[in-house]
C-alpha cells in the first residue's frame, strides 16, 4: 500500500489523541431535525468517527447529546459511506462519556450480578 494514499483515505490529520468506544447517539441539524442514529467509534477531545445511518456531507453542521457530556454542535470534517468524522465547535472532556450512568445517588448492582450468599437457598 502506498504509504501517501494510506494517510489520504484517514481524512484529515487529528491532534487529539482519540479514545476507543462504542457509544450511540442520535444526530440533529440545526433546525432539530433527525439525521439518523450514529454509532460513535472513537472519541477525542475535538472530535469523533461514527457510522451512520444515512449518508451525510462533509461540512454539514450538526448537533447530538453525548452521555456523560451533554448537547455537542460541531461540523462534518470527512465522510465516506457510512462513516463521519465530526470536528466539534468546542473541546470537551471525552473521558466523561465513559463516567457510569446511575440513576440516583446509591449505585445497586442488579441481582443476578450479585454473587449468592453462603447457606442461602433461594
Amino acid at each position: 500500500m502506498d504509504d501517501e494514499q494510506g494517510i489520504s483515505d484517514r481524512g484529515p490529520a487529528r491532534s487529539s489523541p482519540r479514545d476507543s468506544l462504542f457509544l450511540m447517539a442520535s444526530l440533529l441539524a440545526p433546525d432539530g431535525r433527525s439525521l439518523g442514529r450514529a454509532r460513535i467509534r472513537n472519541l477525542s477531545a475535538t472530535g469523533l468517527m461514527a457510522d451512520c445511518e444515512m449518508p451525510l456531507a462533509a461540512g454539514q453542521k450538526v448537533a447530538l447529546d453525548l452521555r456523560g457530556v451533554g448537547r455537542i454542535s460541531g461540523t462534518i470534517a470527512w465522510s465516506r459511506d457510512s462513516k463521519i468524522g465530526l470536528a466539534f465547535d468546542e473541546v470537551i472532556d471525552p473521558q466523561l462519556a465513559r463516567k457510569p450512568v446511575s440513576s440516583g445517588s446509591a449505585q445497586t448492582m442488579p441481582d443476578y450480578l450479585r454473587a449468592p450468599r453462603a447457606g442461602r437457598l433461594r
